[in-house]
This record gives structure tokens, C-alpha cells and sequence, in this order.
């Protein structure tokens, strides 16, 4: 099907800058093309701004692109044991001292992290190069490292900040590895990661992973409660000049701005990705062994447009699965984690119960689009096997200059990861039938329990109604109840479809019609 361009002002055409503006980029732009050699910066720095970025990376999207050139590092072959004995020196901190609001330390290039990435230090407008040396790092296990050997470049930076406590700088966000990049809010341990764009994910042919090759930070002033940076962003199909930023708190917020500049048609670009991982839970226990009850950094996808609020719980397939959710100009999306009890998962070291929720807040209007949901087959929580991210409607061609403003929402409780109405608090799967009486029937037995907004006023005389598709199969019954001695209801649902058949299951509450509750969604693969 042919897709209409959209023209909606945040999925906007990229107009450009001013003569003005463009003259006064220049210098920046000799910044950008000399990146990859410090020698060539004087001690004054070069002016940079926003503006002489996205000139720069325009300009760099009518030329083929460049892969960075091997290059010579003091250090040999790493693998992962090696690369991991490698830590930044504290004392070797940017921006530390005094009242400093945040602190930066540096990755070392090696093992996966081979292609250097360049840091900028502004200040007042000025761009100085970061450089770092052997003298920065602490070499464990057997790597032996010449001293004050000068790096050509990073693998990646994180910035700390006193986000737990006021005497304490914790890691906030860390970019390491093509544009993935990862933070926290207050209490928080690591989980999920976003990406900077996705490129043909999933599409049948090659995915693109592009890259952050600079980063251009601005020192924070004294007392400051955000730090603003700015990134390139290349790849072959498309560059970019992305400015972020960082408030952290409770819920940390990364305000995004990305203009992006296309080489070449792309099939598919998918807007604020997000990656993570879902192993196993009480809706999809799998064959693990485990004494663990759930294994997750995330358990739904959440989506709030038009007034509806949908959820989606998350899967570890038996092949590769694709979900997609529908949506004009969504309020936001995003990837969450809602079980927070210790005793949800057992696990006194990972501690899923305190994974972060991350929510997109798009700012402006994207138009239509969806947002899809890619679950992938894992055996090992080591791998990130969840991807989501929102899907403009209209197609990408080459020339084609785009710009996305949005909001990520890092922590517990971010906005948008809970509806107003009744909320879903669990979903559980088995085989259909009575359990320890009938045969299985061939059907699958779905239990959803709803609870909260307005379901405590309700009593099992009030006519709640549950609304219940299956697309792909045969709803063959629904029974609803409250559960006696509390205030959740239970919606158990009996599909039957035939084998190899992907059903798609929509479920919600309702008085009259007055929605109660948010959309459940599920995705049944049958075997």
C-alpha cells in the first residue's frame, strides 16, 4: 500500500537554517571535519553550536559514507575479561571539584568498542577537544599499558551526579556502542537501553546500526540541575545532529531533539528505540528451570493515544514475533516494568524489581504511524531480545531532511507507564478447560486481572461489561468476576485458533460505555 508524506509538525521537513545562521557555522564545521585530529584544535577551541552541527551533518549526507579508518591502539586483542579489568580512574573525572553538578569519565576503546569516539568540551560557545591517556585508566588482570600513551579517542562516556544521595556521584547515563545509550532515576539499577535511530529492523534485509562518532558537551555551571550535549550521528543510509538534554531526579528526563538527513531510501526508520529483555514470566514460564519467579527488564509495552490506554504484555517466542500498535499523534510509548516486590522475581543480585520504566514522550504532533513491538527467541537473560519503536506511516526517500522533538521518561514510575483507569496487574496463560478435571480441550486459558480506578466502587451487581477480540481465532468463553475479598476483578478468556495460527487478542472493561479499564493486548502464537 502506497503511504501518504506526512506533514505534521513534529515529523516535519527539516526547512534548514538562515544565510545567517549558516555563515556563522563555518568555523564549527572545520571543528566537525577535523574531528578525528586533536592536533589541529588550538587551546582557544573553535565556535560550536547546534545549528553548525546539523549544517555539518546535511552537508556530510550528500557524500558517500566514510567507515573510520583502522585505528592503532597501546593495547592488544581484548575479549570480554580483558575489557571489563579496564576502569576509568576517578581522580581522572571531568568537571570534578567545587560544587560540580556532574562528573564525567570515559570508556576505553577495545573488545566490542573498536571505532574511537571523539568528546568536546564547550564552554562559552568554544569547543575544546576532551583528549585522554593510558593515565586515565586502570589496567587489572594481565594487559600490561605504556604510560602517558596518548588514545585516539574513546569507546563512550557516562556522566554521575549526587542522584541518590548529596554526597555521592552515581551513574546517571552511559553512551557506549553505536547510539545505544542507558540511564537511571533515583533507585534505579541499569536495564533497558535507547538507541539514537533504528535503521531496517526486521525488515528482510540488513539492519543498520548507526552510530554516535562525537559528542560535544557543555560544562555545566555551578549548581546546575541539567547538562546539555550534543552528538553526530552517521550511518550509511542517513546522518544526524541530535542535542539532549539530561535532568536527573526521581524520574531522570533526556529531552531529544534529532534532525536527521537522508543518503538513500530506507525501508523502515524506527523513532526512539528502545531494547530490552524478556526472559520468562508467569504469563510465559517457558521450559527454564529456574527458581527464579520472573526474569525481565521489562514486562509490557504501554501506549497512551486518543483518550485509550493500551497494554501489551511482553513474550519470549518461539519465533520471531511482530506486534504492531496503531496510533495518530500517540501521547506516549515505552517499555515498563510494574512488578516491584523483591518477591516477584527472587533474584538478590540482578534485582529486576528495580530495572527502570522507560516512556517516550513525543513533543508535537508525529501523525500516524505505529508502534512495533519485535520479540525475539532468547534462552540466555544475557541477550536483549525486545525491540520497540514508533513507525512514521509515510515512507523515507533519499534527500529527505526530518526532524523529531520527544521526552524519555527514566524510572519506577515515569508518566505514562500507568493509565487513570484500572490498570492490568497481572496476565497468566495455560491450557484451557478445568484444571485437574477435563482433558485439555485445545484451547488456551487466558486470566487477566484488572485493578484499580474505578473498580472499588463497583459492586457484582454493576453492569461491568468486558469487550473481548480475537483476531486469527474463536473466543469460546469469557467469564468475569471479582475477586472475592478484594478489589481486583478477574477476566479469564478460552481462545481456540488453528495450529501455526498468530491470534491477536484486544481485551478491555466497561460500564455502558464508559471505558474502566486500559486495553489489554496479547499476541498468541500457536503451536
Amino acid at each position: 500500500m502506497k503511504h501518504t508524506r506526512a506533514t505534521t509538525a513534529a515529523r516535519r521537513p527539516f526547512t534548514g537554517l538562515t544565510r545567517r545562521q549558516a555563515l556563522g557555522s563555518v568555523a564549527a564545521c572545520i571543528l566537525l571535519g577535523q574531528a578525528g585530529s586533536l592536533s589541529a584544535q588550538d587551546a582557544q577551541g573553535t565556535p560550536f553550536s547546534f545549528d553548525a552541527l546539523t549544517t555539518e551533518m546535511r552537508r556530510r549526507a550528500g557524500e558517500d559514507h566514510k567507515v573510520p579508518d583502522p585505528v592503532e591502539s597501546p593495547l592488544p586483542e581484548l575479549d570480554y575479561d580483558d575489557y571489563r579489568h579496564i576502569q576509568f580512574r576517578p581522580a581522572s573525572a571531568r568537571w570534578q571539584g567545587g560544587a560540580a553538578p556532574f562528573q564525567l569519565h570515559a570508556y576505553h576503546l577495545g573488545w566490542l568498542f573498536k571505532e574511537p569516539v571523539k568528546l568536546f568540551e564547550v564552554d562559552d560557545g568554544r569547543a575544546v577537544p576532551m583528549p585522554f591517556s593510558t593515565d586515565d585508566f586502570r589496567y587489572g588482570g594481565d594487559i600490561s599499558v605504556p604510560e602517558h600513551v596518548d588514545l585516539p579517542g574513546v569507546a563512550g562516556f557516562r556522566l554521575n551526579a549526587p542522584l541518590n544521595a548529596p554526597d555521592r556521584y552515581d551513574e546517571v547515563v552511559s553512551f557506549l556502542g553505536a547510539s545505544y545509550f542507558r540511564a537511571l532515576g533515583k533507585h534505579n539499577v541499569y536495564g533497558l537501553s535507547a538507541r539514537g535511530l533504528a535503521v531496517n529492523t526486521a525488515t528482510g534485509g540488513d539492519e543498520e546500526f548507526p552510530r554516535f562518532s562525537a559528542f560535544w558537551l557543555e560544562k555545566p555551571a555551578e549548581g546546575a540541575d541539567q547538562v546539555v550535549f550534543y552528538a553526530a550521528l552517521e550511518s550509511p543510509s542517513v546522518t544526524g545532529a541530535y542535542r539532549f538534554v539530561l535532568v536527573p531526579g526521581e524520574v531522570t528526563r533526556i529531552d531529544v531533539t534529532a534532525r536527521l538527513f537522508f543518503r538513500r531510501d530506507v525501508a523502515q526508520i524506527g523513532i526512539a528505540p528502545l531494547t530490552s529483555m524478556y526472559l520468562f514470566g508467569p504469563n510465559d514460564e517457558g521450559g527454564f528451570d529456574d527458581y527464579r519467579r520472573a526474569v525481565h527488564d521489562s514486562e509490557y509495552l504501554v501506549l497512551q493515544s486518543g483518550g485509550e490506554a493500551f497494554v501489551r504484555p511482553l513474550n519470549n517466542p518461539s519465533r520471531l514475533a511482530n506486534s504492531y500498535v496503531g496510533a495518530n499523534g500517540p501521547n506516549s510509548f515505552g517499555l515498563v516494568q510494574r512488578s516491584r516486590d523483591f518477591g516477584d522475581y527472587l533474584d538478590a543480585g540482578a534485582h529486576y524489581e528495580r530495572r527502570p520504566s522507560l516512556v517516550v514522550e513525543p513533543v508535537g504532533n508525529w501523525g500516524r504511524g505505529n508502534v512495533r513491538l519485535i520479540e525475539i527467541p532468547s534462552d540466555l537473560e544475557a541477550n536483549d531480545n525486545i525491540v520497540a519503536f514508533w513507525v512514521p506511516e509515510a515512507e523515507v526517500s533519499a534527500g529527505d531532511a526530518l526532524e523529531f522533538d520527544y521526552r524519555l521518561h527514566w524510572g519506577m514510575l515515569p508518566p505514562g507507564s500507568r493509565p487513570k483507569t484500572a490498570r492490568v496487574l497481572r496476565t497468566l496463560a495455560g491450557k484451557g478447560g478445568v484444571a485437574g478435571v477435563e482433558q485439555d480441550n485445545g484451547r488456551q486459558k487466558f486470566v487477566i486481572d484488572f485493578e484499580g480506578g474505578a473498580l472499588p466502587e463497583l459492586t457484582a451487581a454493576s453492569e461491568v461489561v468486558p469487550r473481548v477480540k480475537a483476531g486469527g481465532g474463536e473466543v469460546a468463553e469469557v467469564v468475569l468476576a471479582r475477586i472475592e475479598g478484594s478489589d481486583t476483578w478477574r477476566l479469564v478468556i478460552e481462545v481456540a485458533a488453528d495450529s501455526g495460527a498468530v491470534v491477536e487478542l484486544r481485551a478491555a472493561l466497561f460500564e455502558q460505555d464508559r471505558r474502566l479499564s486500559e486495553t489489554w493486548l496479547y499476541q498468541w502464537i500457536v503451536e
